[in-house]
């Protein structure tokens, strides 16, 4: 596997391990649907949360959470329709990010963003 996959992934692990610390549970992780992808879904507050997470050795093309451009975020409602329309939630949903910034000791710093982006 690539070196950026396993990197990817360890930060998928983090922000895994933070949503369930902060109390949400997790519904679904590397949720698929055509060509979309949700890192994780999650559940609190009878809201579903669909979160895109974005992890980054370093900000000198942008923060992790700059990368989730508007095609990304068209993906993910795409997805989130589908799985909405599967699950037959009838409930309110939310977009969220969480940026992950690995520094060169290997430390990290992890910013949630709730509400991230939103469609009409």
């Amino acid at each position: 596997m690539a070196q950026h996959n396993i990197f990817g992934q360890t930060g998928e692990a983090i922000a895994k391990q933070f949503i369930e610390a902060s109390g949400y549970e997790i519904m679904d992780e590397n949720w698929v649907s055509g060509k979309a992808e949700v890192d994780l879904i999650a559940y609190r507050d009878s809201k579903i949360v669909f979160i895109e997470v974005k992890t980054r050795s370093s900000s000198g093309f942008g923060q992790p959470e700059d990368f989730v451009n508007p095609s990304k975020q068209r993906l993910m409602r795409q997805a989130a329709d589908e799985y909405i329309y599967l699950m037959n939630f009838q409930g309110e949903i939310r977009f969220d990010i969480i940026a992950i910034l690995f520094d060169k000791n290997g430390s990290y710093k992890l910013r949630h963003i709730e509400d991230a982006f939103w469609f009409d």
